[in-house]
């Protein structure tokens, strides 16, 4: 019989109540009890945890508990764990969290359906508690710590492939109190063959406990947050070699670990400690500190860095002290309350941001500009209002602004590139005034009341291709550009409208996957018009002797007056038409087509303007019968020729005698 899917191994202490609802989101899993192995290890609680653990494994036959006296952290219980599992995965869940219910049937296809030795479940807080969000913009079925965010996450709330942690003999270590999860997490992102993220669903539900006791929560000495920088640090050196990539995993561990450490050195009560601590970071910083990561780094962490290779203590401290007034909060938790409902205030010079932190431009110190530079980590901001596509051309309406800097000197641009090429069309936006913009952000400290935007974008001098609509947002001298379409009015549909302008382009808007982001194709790149052209059906008209009508339905946005028609076209290339006007709602409709003129027909339905023409038959109707009628006495009659790929149409006058030979034999 094969093993369990998943072995889940929880580590409790002293968890109750939530205990018991971190236990039963795990039995009650949808992807079934049978092939789950349940392993909890109480690691010595004195609260009624171990007792509540026996009473809820009394009815789980694959719960396991095993009971230990207390080892001083989550280490230890979950090694015991791993020790005894015998899932083809691992998923380590906390005692006070729990799971969504399909949380495992999903992490475990995920796995499966991509070869991923690790597999992110959407991670949500409860309670108040911060949960990592950056990485789960998406589902991300196969990628790695340099192509995502994953790596901003080190907790181990994951699903680990068995085989990859017992190959690399993966622990937890036990020698640290915080952190004990990095070293081991790292490890097994940088040597898996894929990472999958599971973002479309909330798997993991990380609970704030009402006693404050979560372990990330607690405080830990500086000491403590030094040895963990230190070890993550060296971890990431041994294994990725200098470079970008290196870069991209140590700008991780000088924001976070490295602000941990500083804010623990602030708590500390005696100055000699803080003093030997700080001499102590500018040797930890040292050895990876260089221009290109420092380009990587917000610049309130370059500025911190720089305080502490100053050595300088009392300027450190004053600037965790206004980190603190403006909200600062340790990882995961949020432990510390703002005094302070306002940032920095903003200083735009010569295209440049720069924030405002202690001792900016302080003449003594005379610490470098870009200690204080922002342009980077500046966003734009934008909201789509309306998106029209019409003959006349692409008409945009909405709001965008560039965060944190007031809409003064405003300069925005509407841009429209073409993939796989360098051409690229300007357009400057009609600006609109929006009082009240951004009054619920940052305490009102910004003005955005200039940031609307309206403009209509000609299609002519587009040539063929896919164009992509971007922002270029300006003001203050300062410009960042946003993708248009990912944020939009819930009025403003996501559906593709396709047309033909009046000199016969084929035009379509439409938003691109998986972001949503508004794209324009010129000349059926992607969208074709012939598939907006149908034609269901064909019979004679019973008002109007010899005529056919023909019914379809046309399902374009837009197309020049009178240049949908039937056309009957005979072998000679004679033609007669007859225009189609559909009905406006839903685009229906029904084309009479006399069928008089002596010959053979061929039929079709044809939309043609300026240079565009697209042409479909209408179909063989197999069931249509011969018509037969008079004209100046005489007898006509029109039926199908069979054997043609689109309905063709003999039409005649019946010769005299075999009229009489007809109605002698009962045909006529």
């Amino acid at each position: 019989m094969p093993g369990p899917d998943v072995t889940v191994i929880i580590a409790a202490y002293n968890a109750m109540p939530y205990v018991t609802r971190s236990v039963t989101s795990v039995l009650e899993q949808t992807l079934g009890a049978e092939r789950i192995e349940l392993i909890v290890v109480d690691d010595g609680s004195t609260d009624g945890t171990a007792e509540e653990l026996d009473r809820l494994a009394a009815g789980a036959p694959l719960m396991w508990v095993i009971h230990q006296p207390n080892s001083g952290g989550p280490a230890g219980p979950r090694n015991r764990g791993l020790d005894l599992a015998t899932g083809r995965h691992v998923f380590f869940l906390d005692a006070d969290d729990h799971l969504g219910p399909e949380a495992l049937a999903r992490m475990v296809a995920a796995a499966d359906d991509n070869g991923s030795d690790v597999v992110l479940g959407r991670i949500v807080g409860e309670g108040g508690r911060r949960a990592p969000k950056s990485m789960f913009g998406r589902n991300q079925p196969a990628t790695d710590v340099f192509a995502s965010r994953v790596y901003w996450t080190l907790n181990p709330m994951k699903l680990f492939r068995r085989e990859l942690i017992d190959r690399l003999g993966l622990r937890f270590d036990t020698g640290l109190s915080i952190g004990e999860d990095q070293p081991f997490t790292a490890t097994a992102y940088l040597e898996a063959a894929a990472i999958s993220v599971v973002a479309d669903y909330d798997c993991l539900y990380w609970v704030a406990r009402e006693d404050g006791n979560n372990i990330t929560a607690q405080p830990h000495g500086t000491r403590m947050r030094m040895d963990l920088f230190r070890m993550m640090t060296e971890l990431v050196a041994a294994q990725v070699p200098p470079g970008e990539n290196r870069d991209t995993l140590l700008h991780r561990h000088y924001a976070v670990e490295l602000r941990d450490a500083v804010l623990q050195l602030f708590r500390e009560p005696h100055r000699d400690v803080q003093d030997k601590y700080l001499s102590e970071l500018g040797d930890l910083i040292a050895p990876h500190y260089h221009p290109g990561l420092a380009a990587r780094l917000p610049a309130v962490v370059r500025l911190r860095c720089e305080l502490i290779r100053r050595g300088l203590l009392d300027e450190l401290l004053t600037l965790v002290r206004w980190e603190l007034d403006q909200g600062a909060a340790s990882y995961g938790i949020t432990t510390l309350a703002a005094s302070g409902a306002s940032g920095p205030e903003i200083l735009a010079e010569n295209g440049r941001a720069y924030a405002e932190y202690p001792y900016f431009r302080d003449s003594t110190l005379k610490l470098p500009d870009d200690c204080y530079d922002i342009t980077g980590e500046l966003r734009a901001r934008h909201l789509v209002e309306s998106a029209e596509l019409t003959s006349a051309g692409l008409r945009l309406t909405g709001h965008a602004y560039v965060h944190r800097i007031a809409t003064r000197e405003v300069t925005t641009e509407l841009i429209l590139r073409r993939r796989g090429s360098a051409d690229e069309h300007r357009l400057p936006v009609r600006h609109l005034p929006t009082p009240g913009l951004g009054a619920d952000e940052d305490g009102g400290q910004f003005d955005y009341s200039l940031a609307g935007f309206e403009v209509t974008a000609d299609l002519a001098p587009l040539s063929p291709g896919l164009w992509d609509l971007t922002l270029a947002v300006g003001a203050q001298g300062i410009t960042k550009e946003a993708r248009l379409g990912s944020r939009r009015a819930e009025s403003v549909s996501t559906r593709t409208t396709t047309l033909v302008t009046g000199d016969g382009t084929a035009a379509a808007l439409y938003t691109t996957k998986p972001y949503g982001n508004l794209t324009l194709d010129l000349g059926e790149t992607r969208h074709r018009v012939l598939p907006h052209l149908k034609v269901t059906g064909a019979g004679w008209s019973p008002d109007a002797p010899a005529t056919l009508a023909v019914n379809g339905r046309c399902t374009l946005a837009d197309w020049p007056t009178g240049s949908l028609s039937v056309h009957a076209t005979a072998p000679d290339g004679t033609e007669t038409t007859t225009p189609v006007r559909p009905d406006a709602k839903d685009g229906t409709f029904t084309a009479l087509l006399p069928c008089t003129t002596a010959g053979e027909w061929q039929l079709s339905l044809r939309l043609a303007a300026g240079n565009g023409k697209w042409t479909i038959p209408v179909p063989p109707q197999p069931a249509l019968p011969v018509t037969r009628w008079q004209r100046l006495g005489m007898p006509w009659y029109a039926k199908p020729v069979t054997g043609r790929d689109a309905l063709t149409l003999r039409v005649g006058r019946v010769e005299l005698l075999k009229a009489v030979r007809g109605r002698l034999t009962g045909r006529g």
